[in-house]
């Protein structure tokens, strides 16, 4: 699957910003009950069920001490430091990182 516009714009007054953002996780790094590192993606099933989106609409997440994400399923809010550091890993190309704070159920 061939990832759509990999080298997308990004905003780049949002570097350094505290920001709230929603999405749907896609686990990469942590344990059974914790998840360290993940994507935040605009809509479930991205980067594994379909092709990527392009690089400015997904966020790597890192959260140091790890959170529970219950179901993968449902959306989140995600707060934290957004940065427009690129990542770059086997799934896809990534235009934002975030320094995680919190991840809450999304409400609408």
């Amino acid at each position: 699957m061939t990832q759509a516009m990999p080298n997308a714009p990004v905003i780049t007054a949002l570097n350094g910003q505290q920001v709230k953002i929603p999405g749907f996780v896609v686990p990469l790094e942590g344990s059974a009950t914790m998840t360290t590192e993940f994507l935040l993606v605009p809509y479930f099933g991205a980067c594994i069920h379909v092709p990527p989106p392009p690089s400015n609409q997904i966020v790597h997440v890192k959260f140091e001490e790890g959170v529970p994400i219950d179901n993968l399923y449902d959306a989140v809010w995600v707060s934290g430091t957004l940065s427009t550091d690129g990542w770059s890993g086997d799934i896809a190309t990534v235009g934002y990182t975030l320094a995680g704070v919190s991840v809450t159920p999304f409400d609408g």
